[in-house]
């Protein structure tokens, strides 16, 4: 098995099981591509030295387990402001990418991602420092504990709990509230293999990994029975990821809900000093699955205590045809 997310492979990148999403076994975790494209961003010229302050992702469609090409460019150019755009796309004749929309026709590109980012220049040392007004719901060392005291938790797709995906074998996570408790979640995350394979994870790579699981963080609904896909995400930066020195991402996420309305989750995020440096938030897709079972998630050993029940199958229906009543002709009218 590959110790990293995606292969370099032509001139496209190639993604492992570690890129495997919860909700299709063909279909890539939201937080793979946002990861890959956010490294990309990172190397556009000219114009490296600014800040990253923004990223967006729109997940037009899901993301197959295909070779994909990635393509960055500059939208907006400037020394102290740039705006900037990328896009995933995959080849439409190819059969591992059956997890997209409807063919556009052979040998045609297929665009199953596009991302923005806004690079902004630091500010200078003559602006006089604001201080940090922290809301209410700021997440404190106090609050979250250290990794060693919270408990591993792994998502898992249907089958082996030991089957590689993003969130199980990619991702170590690991939770200081019941996993399976709907509701708000806290919980650390870091990304276990490389991103690229060759490739070391720059800081702000890692911390796009781990912005795309408030959904799940903060699931409100049973997984057995719905899906709550996120359509996309985006990313506020207010300081450097690389000032924690460490590779673990404390959050706390939780969603927000009006009736009739797309629901959204949001999730603020922390160094081990309690430093905030990333608020994301994403809209949902929900809705009910096809068929009864899936995915959950549960600490290693099984299902956790007190977790939902899959739904019993239902009996099958006999074969033999149904009789009918014999059908009374009507009474002859009197004359």
């Amino acid at each position: 098995m590959s110790e990293s997310v995606f292969v370099p492979a032509g001139g496209r990148f190639l993604p492992t099981e570690h890129a495997r999403g919860p909700w299709d076994p063909r279909a890539l975790h939201g937080g793979a591509p946002a990861a890959l494209i956010t490294a990309a961003f990172e190397r556009v010229q000219p114009g490296a030295e600014l800040r990253i302050a923004r990223l967006g992702f729109e997940f037009l469609r899901p993301i197959p387990l295909a070779p994909l090409k990635l393509s960055t460019r500059i939208v907006r150019p400037g020394r102290r402001v740039q705006e900037l755009a990328a896009e995933l796309s995959v080849l439409v004749d190819d059969p591992r990418a059956t997890a997209g929309g409807p063919d556009d026709g052979a040998g045609a590109e297929q665009v199953v991602c596009r991302a923005s980012a806004v690079r902004v220049r630091a500010v200078p040392a003559e602006v006089p420092e604001i201080a940090d007004a922290q809301p209410a719901d700021r997440v404190t060392p106090a609050s979250m504990g250290a990794p060693a005291d919270a408990t591993p938790v792994r998502f898992t797709l249907e089958g082996s709990s030991e089957d590689p995906s993003f969130a199980g074998s990619a991702m170590e996570m690991r939770w200081l509230e019941e996993s399976w408790k709907p509701g708000p979640g806290r919980v650390w995350m870091r990304l276990r293999p490389t991103l690229v394979a060759g490739e070391a994870p720059t800081p702000l790579a890692r911390l796009a990994a781990s912005a795309d699981f408030g959904n799940g963080v903060s699931a409100a609904l049973p997984f057995e029975r719905f899906l709550f896909i996120n359509a996309d995400l985006t990313i506020h930066l207010q300081r450097s990821r690389a000032a924690s020195g460490s590779a673990w991402t404390r959050a706390r996420c939780w969603h927000r809900a009006a009736p009739a309305w797309p629901r959204a989750c949001s999730t603020t995020s922390t160094g081990p000093s309690g430093g905030r440096f990333r608020r994301s938030s994403s809209s949902r897709a929900d809705r009910r699955r096809a068929r009864s079972g899936g995915r959950a998630r549960h600490a290693p050993g099984g299902p956790a205590p007190g977790g939902p029940t899959p739904r019993p199958p239902r009996r099958a229906l006999s074969a033999r045809p149904r009789r009918r009543a014999p059908r009374r002709s009507p009474r002859a009218c009197p004359r």
